[in-house]
C-alpha cells in the first residue's frame, strides 16, 4: 500500500475518494525531534534523511513544499538550515504504521453490542485511534480491553474501526466486530447511507432558520491544521452542510447540522466559512469572543462558559445505520453532554438576566 494513502484505505473502502471521517484531524506526528545542541548547521531534507532512512530526499522535500514540516512552530522550506535547539515536527496525512494495540482498561458508554457491531456513545476529550501523539488511552485501546476482558478475539486491525470523530467532539460512533460487517457497514458510509446528525453551537446570530452551507473543502493554505472552503471549486473537495435552528441566545446559535458530504473538519470549516465559528473552537479561532458587547461582565460571563465547555462545540447527535446480519435499521441517540447543557444554561441565565 501506498504510505500516502489514507489509513483505513487497506481495508475498506470510506464515505469519499480516500476521505476520513469529517471530524479526523488529517495531520499526524511521525516525527519529533529537539536538535542537539553539537548539531552542526545542516540542510533539513539532509537531517531528516538520518532519521527517516526508509524515505527519500524527494519525499521529504515534497513534504517541505507542503507545508508539513514544521520548525519552532513554523513551516520550513527543504533548504533551512538546522540548528542547535530548533524543535522539528513532521505531519503526514496518516498516522504512523502502529499495528499492535494495547488492552486499556478505560471506561466507555457502550450503548448497543451484538456479535457483529459495538455502539459507544464517546465522551469529549477522548481520542478515537493511536496517533498524533496519542499511542494510549484512546477508544481503540479500551475496545480492545473490553473484547479481551469478554474473551473476544478481533482479527482486525484498530478493532474494527470504521468512522472516526474528533477528540474534542462527543457522541455516538460505531465499531465492527468482524470482516463483514467492516465492510458492510463501510460501504454504508461510502454510499451516504447512514443517517446522522450533530449538534453544534456557533458565534452569531444566524439569519436564518435553516440554510445550506456549499463550498469545496481542502487543506489551508498557510494553516496546515486547519481545513478551508473554495467556493469556486479549484481545490479541496465537494461538500454540502445543511442545518437548521434549534434555539437562540442572540450571541450564539445551537444548530442541527446534516452532512451530505463527510470532508474533514466540515462542520467546522464551512461554519467558519460563513462567518459563525464554532464556539470555543481553538483550532479555528473560535475561542475568542467573536459576538456580543464590549462589557467586563459579558467578557466574564463568556469565559465562565468556556470553562464549563472547554472545547468546541460539537456532538454526534445521532447515528443509523442498516445491521449486516438483520438487515434491520438501527437508529441510535446520544443525548446532550454535560458541558454542552451547562452552556446552554448558562446562555439562558444570562439572556434573562441582562
Amino acid at each position: 500500500m501506498n504510505e500516502d494513502e489514507d489509513f483505513l484505505e487497506d481495508e475498506v473502502l470510506l464515505e469519499d475518494e480516500n476521505s476520513s471521517d469529517e471530524e479526523n484531524s488529517g495531520l499526524f506526528e511521525h516525527l519529533n525531534i529537539t536538535v542537539d545542541k553539537k548539531q552542526e548547521p545542516l540542510r533539513i531534507d539532509k537531517f531528516l534523511l538520518i532519521y527517516r532512512q526508509n524515505s527519500s530526499r524527494n519525499k521529504i522535500s515534497q513534504t517541505c513544499r507542503a507545508g508539513n514540516v514544521i520548525v519552532n512552530g513554523n513551516p520550513v522550506k527543504q533548504n533551512y538550515r538546522v540548528k542547535p535547539g530548533d524543535e522539528i515536527s513532521v505531519l503526514l496525512t496518516h498516522p504512523p504504521r502502529e499495528n499492535v494495540i494495547i488492552p486499556e482498561d478505560i471506561p466507555i458508554n457502550i450503548v448497543y453490542e451484538d456479535d457483529d457491531v459495538l455502539v459507544i456513545d464517546k465522551d469529549p476529550g477522548m481520542v478515537v485511534h493511536p496517533g498524533f501523539g496519542n499511542w494510549q488511552g484512546t477508544l481503540v485501546n479500551a475496545v480492545a480491553f473490553h473484547f479481551q476482558k469478554n474473551g473476544f478475539t478481533s482479527d482486525l486491525d484498530r478493532v474494527g474501526l470504521v468512522h472516526r470523530i474528533d477528540k474534542d467532539t462527543s457522541g455516538i460512533i460505531v465499531l465492527a466486530k468482524n470482516e463483514y460487517a467492516l465492510s458492510f457497514l463501510a460501504k454504508q458510509f461510502f454510499d451516504r447511507k447512514t443517517k446522522r446528525l450533530y449538534w453544534a453551537f456557533v458565534w452569531g446570530n444566524l439569519a436564518e432558520d435553516s440554510g445550506t452551507i456549499r463550498g469545496h473543502i481542502g487543506r489551508h493554505q498557510k494553516k496546515r491544521m486547519q481545513m478551508a472552503v473554495y467556493e469556486d471549486g479549484s481545490q479541496g473537495k465537494h461538500a454540502v452542510t445543511h442545518y437548521k435552528v434549534l434555539e437562540r441566545f442572540k450571541y450564539m446559535t445551537w444548530v442541527e447540522c446534516k452532512l451530505e458530504t463527510g470532508r474533514t473538519h466540515q462542520i467546522r470549516a464551512h461554519f467558519k466559512h460563513i462567518g459563525h465559528t464554532l464556539f470555543n473552537d481553538e483550532r479555528y479561532e473560535g475561542h475568542q469572543i467573536l459576538r456580543g458587547v464590549n462589557l467586563p461582565k459579558y467578557k466574564q460571563f463568556v469565559k465562565n462558559v468556556f470553562e464549563v465547555l472547554p472545547r468546541h462545540a460539537l456532538h454526534a447527535h445521532t447515528l443509523g445505520f442498516i445491521h449486516p446480519t438483520t438487515k434491520k435499521e438501527m437508529y441510535f441517540e446520544s443525548p446532550m453532554p454535560k458541558d454542552m447543557q451547562d452552556a446552554v444554561e448558562k446562555w439562558r441565565n444570562y439572556l434573562q438576566n441582562s
